[in-house]
């Protein structure tokens, strides 16, 4: 009996790097750090390397992204969290504006 799994399906059972968050914040006050960990360590476990910070209790410009490492654990096929995925994008809206 074969079983028929698409090839998005396979890239994303087997790919090991993620880009995820990190929980550091207190009881009740949640602070998050954007880091590239292997997708098999735990959420607050070990991991490669920090790419930026994430306060939710704040209103305004509540995340720090260092765009171009994002960028480079992009192309090594590393794949983002959805949440994470949303701040790479807004951080290279930001960057495009910035430069325009």
């Amino acid at each position: 009996m074969k079983s028929v799994v698409s090839a998005a399906t396979l890239h994303k059972i087997f790919m090991a790097v993620k880009i995820r968050m990190k929980r550091v914040g207190a009881k009740n006050a949640p602070v998050f750090r954007i880091v590239v960990a292997d997708g098999r360590s735990p959420r607050d476990g070990k991991f490669i390397e920090q790419l930026g910070t994430y306060q939710p209790r704040k209103k305004e410009n509540n995340f720090t992204l260092d765009l171009d490492r994002a960028k480079y654990w992009l192309s090594k096929g590393a794949q983002p969290s959805d949440t994470v995925a949303s701040f790479i994008k807004k951080a290279t809206k930001a960057a495009t504006a910035a430069a325009a």
